[in-house]
């Protein structure tokens, strides 16, 4: 039994952690939350009351204080929970308060209270009328004017915010991609984005609690008079008068004890929503905008002065007034002509950027890989069904990088008005790659056996490869997926256009810097090839050209290190890129037979006949390693006809087959085969590891 009590003895949190949560806060919420609930049901004793009215009060100028200081509203996100709560609880001591105005106000005025009755004789001063009036007062001026201008600030705010979210989502993912931020950065100013957004929209909505508390304060006030005064003279035959006067005074003292915090906390929200765009606290930024001008102050100057020479007008107060402003523009013309100090770490710095322009060279570089999309495609930008463009792109070079073994240059994305609505543009070295146009709110619809989708949609080609697809509506997506059909939404529809196009042009994306920077980040066993290797045995452009000859075919440059080996080994017998290539692949062989293999493991070959062999080896013409393919006209279209055909029988059989060479001739049926089927592995018989299982499929 000890051992079954012990877990639930455990489970129970101890008194430690209960005071623990409490003094972090957790539970003060929350028990604070269910004493304003309290307050809404049960009695409060008069000393309570004035202890929580003080809190009331105090808290709201502690509120004011917080708004003033901020330097930008994004600071003080939890404003506007802090005005629910701070309403609510003003709403819960009117309730008390009501409760004890009408149940002890037969006692006198400090029947509710010490705090209510001296705010009722401090405001009324003798008379009830001028108390009410001043209710009235600042009632009108929290309901009508703070209230109403904060909350339409926010609404104003919250509008422009949320138009402007693509423009600078935009603007981040482009600093992003040119390298000026970095991962970190982009993410804690989108989320900065994101918080701006939500904060506007929870203020303009936060305004409302102070627009029905003034409304419930009216009532409140007005039931307090009358029930008052009913229960006065009909339960407790107070006389009439008397009950007038002492059921007002409680009554506009709890009125103004309730209206004064939510006046200074309106004054709060007002100071918060106002602050957008204002850079630093309330008092530097007033002080720098109004009262650096030394030309405005000379104005309020002259202008005070002069208003106090007018006859009948006070002088005194006009003409402290106009000294002080004319001083204080004295001050800031003298401090206008003061050199500054300059630090002297910096003047070296400086003085060359002052001095020179930039260079012309600078409008010399180009981006490696561009998107340019049309205004409608913006939103692409932006969250769209959990998926953003740019999150997709960032997971194309993360996964192009782990495939062919290099990082992919930054994708900068801009908007390019020339361009169809919702089209777009996939720019390499600046030269257009590819171009389309994508429809948002659809979905593209392809089938896997390329036939024509037969849904009501509009009829397109696939602008990756081709094939016929469908955009239809977000709706039919069920029906398309039990028809069998590939669903994709636009974003996707761009990202793998974009991803066929990085791998058409990988080679050309390999530059001599990025092969520089592989080599520096081999590991530090791994350092002593690269310095066996270069520049003694080959050349950094001779490893550049092997790499690029490599992805150029789709080959995965990620195991540099025999990449490195196989160049080390034939570099020394031969000067040829060509035959580099051949003795890289050889030593590749495992990494190509296992990339190609089919679902049952095994490689699937088309192997080359035996005439065809012969044909190309004969048609091989120069001295040594300088050989060109001299094959007639005719015989180069036979050859191309067979390719097709064999695999267009092995594809209707489910095959991705690979063409099997010899040697000596397989760089030169590639150069042919590339140039109508591009994506066709041609391999060679020294390219077949020993343990791989071949399954030929046909014969050219």
């Amino acid at each position: 039994m000890a051992d079954a009590a012990a877990p639930t003895a455990r489970s129970m949190p101890s008194a430690r952690s209960l005071l623990d949560g409490f003094l972090r806060g957790e539970m003060g919420l929350a028990l604070g939350v269910v004493g304003i609930i309290v307050l809404l049901i049960l009695p409060v004793p008069p000393v309570l009351l004035d202890l929580l009215l003080a809190v009331s009060l105090t808290g709201s100028v502690l509120i004011l204080m917080t708004a003033v200081l901020i330097k930008k509203p994004l600071e003080f996100t939890s404003f506007p929970t802090v005005l629910l709560v701070a309403t609510l609880y003003r709403l819960g001591l009117n309730v008390a308060s009501t409760r004890l105005i009408l149940g002890h106000g037969q006692e006198g005025t400090g029947g509710a209270g010490a705090v209510i009755e001296a705010f009722g004789h401090l405001m009324m001063q003798g008379n009830f009328v001028i108390g009410v009036i001043i209710f009235i007062i600042l009632v009108v001026v929290n309901f009508m004017v703070v209230t109403k201008g904060s909350g339409r600030i926010a609404e104003v705010a919250a509008r422009f915010t949320l138009d402007s979210m693509p423009g600078k989502q935009m603007a981040i993912d482009a600093d992003l991609s040119t390298g000026l931020i970095d991962q970190e950065h982009a993410k804690i100013r989108r989320k900065e984005l994101e918080q701006e957004s939500t904060f506007f929209g929870a203020m303009d909505g936060a305004s409302k609690f102070v627009k029905g508390d003034a409304i419930a304060g009216l009532i409140i006030t007005g039931i307090n008079i009358i029930g008052g005064i009913i229960i006065g003279v009909v339960q407790h035959k107070i006389p009439i008068g008397e009950a007038a006067s002492s059921y007002t005074i409680m009554t506009i003292g709890d009125g103004l004890v309730s209206q004064i915090p939510a006046l200074v906390i309106s004054i709060a929200a007002g100071m918060v929503v106002s602050k957008a765009g204002v850079e630093g606290s309330a008092d530097k930024a007033l002080v720098t905008q109004l009262a650096m001008n030394p030309a405005a102050l000379g104005m309020v100057s002259a202008s005070a002065g002069i208003i106090a020479l007018i006859p009948g007008m006070p002088i005194i107060p006009f003409a402290a007034v106009s000294l002080g402003a004319g001083a204080l523009a004295y001050k800031r013309i003298q401090d206008a002509k003061k050199p500054k100090p300059i630090d002297p770490s910096l003047l070296e710095a400086a003085t060359p950027a002052e001095a020179e322009e930039e260079p012309i060279s600078a409008s010399l570089a180009i981006d490696d890989v561009k998107i340019e999309l049309g205004y409608g495609l913006l939103t692409l930008i932006n969250d769209l069904d959990g998926r953003k463009l740019t999150d997709q792109i960032r997971a194309l070079r993360k996964t192009l990088a782990g495939e062919f073994g290099f990082v992919m240059p930054p994708v900068r994305i801009l908007d390019n008005m020339r361009l169809a609505n919702q089209g777009y543009a996939i720019r390499i070295k600046e030269m257009e790659a590819g171009a389309g146009e994508v429809r948002l709110g659809c979905l593209m619809a392809m089938d896997p056996r390329g036939g024509q989708v037969e849904l009501p949609g509009e009829h397109v080609r696939e602008p990756a490869f081709g094939l016929p697809a469908t955009w239809i509506a977000d709706d039919l997506r069920e029906e398309a997926t039990f028809r069998g059909y590939t669903v994709v939404d636009p974003a996707t529809v761009l990202t793998t256009h974009l991803t066929e196009i990085l791998k058409e042009n990988m080679a050309d994306l390999l530059s001599y810097a990025e092969v520089q920077k592989l080599l520096k980040e081999l590991p530090e066993a791994q350092r002593k090839l690269v310095d066996d290797l270069i520049p003694g045995t080959a050349t950094a452009t001779t490893v550049q050209r092997v790499l690029q000859s490599l992805l150029r075919e789709r080959v995965s440059i990620r195991d540099l290190p025999q990449i490195l080996e196989g160049i080390g080994e034939a570099a020394p017998h031969t000067a040829s890129v060509t035959q580099l290539v051949e003795q890289v692949r050889a030593r590749l062989a495992r990494q190509l037979c296992w990339a190609n293999r089919g679902d049952d493991g095994a490689l699937p070959i088309i192997t080359l006949s035996a005439e065809w062999e012969q044909a190309f080896a004969e048609a091989l013409i120069g001295p040594g390693d300088d050989k060109q393919l001299a094959l007639p006209p005719s015989r180069l279209q036979d050859f191309i006809r067979g390719v097709r055909d064999a695999f267009e029988r092995a594809a209707l059989a489910g095959e991705a087959a690979v063409l099997l060479t010899s040697p000596g001739v397989r760089p030169y049926v590639r150069s042919i085969i590339e140039r109508f089927r591009g994506q066709t592995v041609v391999m060679s018989q020294n390219e077949i590891h020993p343990r791989a299982r071949l399954k030929t499929v046909g014969m050219v």
